[in-house]
């Protein structure tokens, strides 16, 4: 029956519905495109408010939806979703940051997860069943980013919001 079925084209990535009305920042994250002594594994390819959401139907009418990303490579790049973030600026107050600011800690947080591997390929090679960035589904419940000069002007504790799923995929917050 895979005869039948077609592929989605690589640059096409499965989301899901909430992510495909979603105002959130994407964040295309790329890793083993950097040769030589560097530090840095991941990189930040592309960050937007942006996206191209396609539509594809299967065979009974069910919707899939899918994020169209110009040049994405599954064997280099992750795709993430991140809410608008801020910081607070001199004079205590809020400013938003910008797409590569987001990208940047995503990077950090994941950095540990990179997997090493050549960045050259056989044509002949089928795509590593193990992405490029190896990060458990439920690392990112709950993740507190706690910028060091926030928590020095105020000197108070920075609030944290967790969502906690339960076996139904349903979501309770809790304020800390």
């Amino acid at each position: 029956m895979d005869v039948f079925r077609k592929r989605a084209p690589s640059n096409l990535i499965p989301i899901s519905p909430d992510n495909a009305t979603s105002k959130d920042w994407v964040v295309l994250l790329e890793a083993g495109t950097i040769v030589g002594p560097s530090h840095v594994k991941l990189r930040v390819a592309l960050s937007t408010l942006e996206k191209k959401v396609v539509k594809r139907y299967g065979p009974l009418l069910n919707v899939k939806h899918f994020l169209d990303v110009e040049g994405y490579d599954p064997r280099i790049h992750a795709v993430y979703f991140c809410p608008q973030l801020y910081k607070y600026d001199p004079d205590n107050k809020l400013v938003p940051l910008q797409g590569d600011e987001i990208g940047e800690i995503i990077a950090q947080t994941l950095v540990r997860g990179v997997n090493e591997r050549r960045p050259w390929y056989e044509p002949s090679e089928k795509l590593p069943n193990q992405p490029i960035i190896n990060a458990p589904a439920d690392e990112f419940d709950s993740l507190v980013v706690e910028m060091p000069s926030a928590r020095a002007v105020t000197n108070k504790r920075p609030m944290v919001v967790r969502e906690n799923r339960d076996i139904n995929g349903e979501t309770a917050r809790t304020k800390s």
